[in-house]
């Protein structure tokens, strides 16, 4: 499942960055984990029908490409930096 790529972008990650926008929309509790699964399982469904159907395919890149880009623009980039360790370089 680690190598779902849609266009370039990572699915898993886009649809972990769609949990954290809601997230920033105060969604908690009960309410954000229906929504996690409901994004999840339309997400999983979506991704199954573009391996199906080539017709289907290009909608979704086009649509999962304006996800991300719009994750990105609202500034879901904070979910990545405050999560992943920061890059140093070597000294030497």
């Amino acid at each position: 499942m680690g190598n779902m790529l849609v266009n370039g972008i990572n699915f898993l990650v886009l649809v972990f960055g769609l949990v954290e926008f809601a997230k920033k929309l105060n969604v908690s509790g009960r309410a954000l984990t229906l929504l996690s699964m409901a994004l999840g399982t339309a997400a999983g469904v979506a991704y199954q029908l573009a391996q199906m159907y080539p017709d289907f395919a290009r909608w979704f890149g086009v649509a999962v490409f304006g996800l991300a880009v719009g994750l990105a623009a609202s500034g879901i980039y904070d979910f990545a930096d405050a999560r992943f360790p920061k890059y140093t370089k070597p000294q030497g």
